[in-house]
């Protein structure tokens, strides 16, 4: 497998008042294509400021984030405008729909405007929901609002699908649902996932196990027999 993320010397400082505050002191780590990764830490600990960052949602104020050999700290303005629309897939917390759009417009509406998208009807059967393309936000479960919002992420055709606390809001066994949806879109589309969470039990599922604390990466292994989803408890 070939390295498709590599952060070195990462840091990120925001400043409130006279108060400075280094959400990431200096992040090291690598992902190789198509590998699960979990990045697992407390609140607080930065994990979802190196995401916008990796997502280009944020900038570095040091350091170099290299995604496929280019370094995305140094885009500004409309490259990394591009780079949002064409590279990553996002999946919230808390789903962000459009609530007035079907299903099915919704991942529509994201395939309008990426260079490489996939077939949104596709997408909608391949994560379970033949039956449910015609319905509002407001008719689906939370499960299934969660099912739209990586069919969205999913139909971009991204290189890097980052989600952010994806079961946060969801019970357990429909969170354990999901997290099974992206594994599976790991292993049988070669997708790299990325997932934060402060959940450490769901930690056995990755490939890949990075653990953030204080802004700086505190330990990451490989993990060389995964388990399935259905294996964990928590």
């Amino acid at each position: 497998m070939r390295e498709i993320v590599k952060l070195s010397g990462v840091r990120k400082t925001y400043k409130m008042g006279e108060v400075e505050i280094h959400a990431v002191d200096g992040i090291d780590f690598e992902i190789m294509e198509g590998e699960f990764t979990i990045i697992v830490g407390p609140s607080g600990a930065g994990k979802t400021t190196v995401l916008n960052i990796l997502g280009g949602m944020d900038t570095c104020d040091e350091g170099q984030v290299l995604v496929d050999q280019e370094d995305i700290a140094s885009y500004r303005g409309r490259k990394l405008t591009s780079y949002r629309r064409n590279d990553i897939g996002f999946v919230f917390q808390f789903y962000n729909l459009v609530q007035n759009l079907t299903a099915k417009e919704n991942v529509e509406l994201a395939t309008q405007i990426c260079q490489r998208p996939l077939d949104a009807e596709e997408v909608l059967i391949r994560v379970g929901l033949s039956e449910r393309m015609d319905n509002f936000p407001a008719q689906l479960s939370g499960g299934e609002q969660q099912r739209v919002a990586i069919a969205r992420a999913l139909a971009k055709n991204p290189k890097l699908l980052l989600c952010d606390e994806p079961t946060g809001a969801l019970d357990y066994s429909t969170g354990k649902a999901i997290l099974k949806l992206l594994q599976d879109t790991c292993r049988k589309h070669k997708m790299t996932v990325i997932v934060i969470t402060h959940n450490t039990a769901i930690a056995p599922m990755a490939d890949r196990i990075i653990k953030i604390k204080n802004g700086k990466v505190s330990s990451q292994k490989i993990n060389e027999h995964p388990m399935p989803v259905e294996e964990i408890e928590w």
